[in-house]
């Protein structure tokens, strides 16, 4: 026998809140979040903050997104996150500013040890920094960091943390080549052609 699930046992606390607590999000997530209509996204960041996460200004949260435990959640200003996108925060996810994370994608911050008997769970905290983009179907897992400016292709695994500044592609992800930040002449360019200047 390689895991006897009789002896699995949830650790104190891991959900970071009462289990009556978790059915009401889930209650309220299943009734008002995701039959809210697309344009609704300062209602979905309202009802996200009732229940403890930490959302930025403008954030867009499409009505399809999941998030296990709002409480374990952390986005901060000018975020994207898609439809589909499953933020599974057994453990803290902690996204930066200007960050997209596109439809599909999963973030896990959660697993077992295989190796035990008992098969125990346990989570690690995702971050990932500012100005990255996370393309469609993209799964990360517990532990990772995806550090400033980087992009991750649609379809990656992402097992180990990134370096920043890159182009990352692949199962498992790995860099392909460097990500070249906008130089001012680039941003000022485009705020007078949108009128902004």
């Amino acid at each position: 026998m390689y895991q006897n699930l009789s002896l699995f046992n949830l650790p104190p606390n891991f959900r970071g809140r009462p289990g009556w607590y978790v059915q009401l999000w889930w209650i309220i997530e299943s009734l008002f979040f995701k039959t809210s209509p697309q344009f609704m996204y300062g209602w979905r960041r309202f009802l996200l903050r009732s229940f403890g996460a930490s959302i930025g200004k403008n954030v867009i949260i499409r009505p399809s997104v999941h998030t296990q435990f709002p409480w374990k959640l952390k986005i901060g200003d000018n975020c994207w996150i898609g439809d589909g996108v499953v933020l599974y925060n057994l453990g803290e996810i902690i996204i930066g500013t200007n960050v997209v994370v596109s439809q599909k994608s999963y973030l896990c911050t959660g697993s077992h040890d295989y190796e035990a008997i008992n098969f125990p769970i346990y989570s690690k905290p995702i971050v990932i920094e500012d100005d990255c983009w996370i393309a469609t179907d993209v799964y990360v897992g517990p532990g990772v960091v995806i550090k400033r400016g980087t992009v991750v292709g649609a379809r990656s695994s992402v097992f180990k943390s990134l370096p920043g500044n890159k182009i990352c592609i692949g199962s498992p992800a790995k860099p392909i080549k460097d990500r070249l930040a906008a130089t001012e002449e680039d941003i000022y360019s485009l705020t007078y052609e949108k009128g902004y200047i």
